[in-house]
């Protein structure tokens, strides 16, 4: 093993969905770590500021076109990947997608696009790096999910449904590709503002209310995946598999507001 078991040189890491938010948060780290990037979107254009941001640090980055519902998308980039680096070692499987409706609302379309795009897109996009990580023996795959892996939220059925699908797609996964040197990981974020939820932090007394439910007091920052996905990118997690890491300030306890203080 390296002696620095979190470097990444030398390493080419895929990040889907990287046009913006979370996505980039974690390519910027798996670049400072010291890995090459693929970085994807439907839009091809728009990916040329953050792939001359990565230059900046001193990595490549590989602009692609990804739209993760269409099957053929899929297998080009994952190509087109391999035949620029020769080889991927590490998938974040980012690209994903939400409407927010009450339960009553969501239509046959809504249910078909969100959970299309976060479960069976990460699937098979997946299942198309690991056909080229099994012959070497050796592959980090991290699927993204929230933390609605593990709770429900009203407005958000079909969203709930396809993170509460990934997390138990990890651990499928993480058993069926095992034996071949492959470790396959969930990393969920809590609340973080993104351009997906930006209007909710507009929202003084919703940020208060939500602050309260959270330990450490706070919505996520940009900084605070950075560590978890270099972790699980990394040789300091080779034996960690079919894990959900929540990365949530703690939300997930159940915390509530406080109760008064008796008199």
């Amino acid at each position: 093993m390296n002696a620095n078991p979190f470097d990444l040189t030398g390493k080419t890491a895929i990040v889907t969905g990287t046009s913006r938010g979370l996505g980039q948060y974690m390519g910027r780290a798996l670049a400072r770590a010291g890995a090459d990037l693929v970085i994807t979107s439907r839009n091809r254009q728009s990916l040329e500021p953050f792939k001359a941001e990565i230059e900046t640090l001193g990595r490549k980055a590989l602009p692609l076109e990804l739209d993760v519902t269409d099957y053929d998308s899929i297998q080009r980039m994952v190509e087109a990947a391999v035949a620029h680096y020769g080889k991927i070692d590490i998938l974040v499987n980012n690209a994903g997608c939400n409407r927010r409706k009450p339960a009553l609302e969501v239509t046959w379309e809504d249910w078909i696009y969100v959970v299309d795009t976060n479960l069976r897109g990460a699937f098979f996009v997946a299942q198309a790096v690991a056909r080229h990580m099994i012959p070497r023996r050796y592959g980090r795959i991290i699927n993204i999910g929230s933390v609605t892996c593990v709770f429900g939220y009203a407005g958000m059925a079909p969203y709930c449904a396809s993170r509460g699908g990934i997390k138990q797609m990890t651990m499928s996964l993480a058993d069926d590709w095992g034996p071949h040197g492959i470790t396959v990981n969930c990393l969920a974020p809590g609340w973080f503002k993104t351009a997906q939820n930006a209007a909710l932090y507009e929202d003084e007394e919703w940020v208060a209310y939500l602050c309260d439910r959270i330990p450490l007091k706070r919505p996520g920052r940009p900084d605070d995946l950075g560590g978890a996905v270099v972790f699980l990118a990394s040789d300091a997690s080779e034996y960690i598999t079919g894990q959900t890491l929540l990365v949530d300030g703690g939300i997930s306890t159940g915390a509530t507001r406080a109760l008064p203080k008796k008199r």
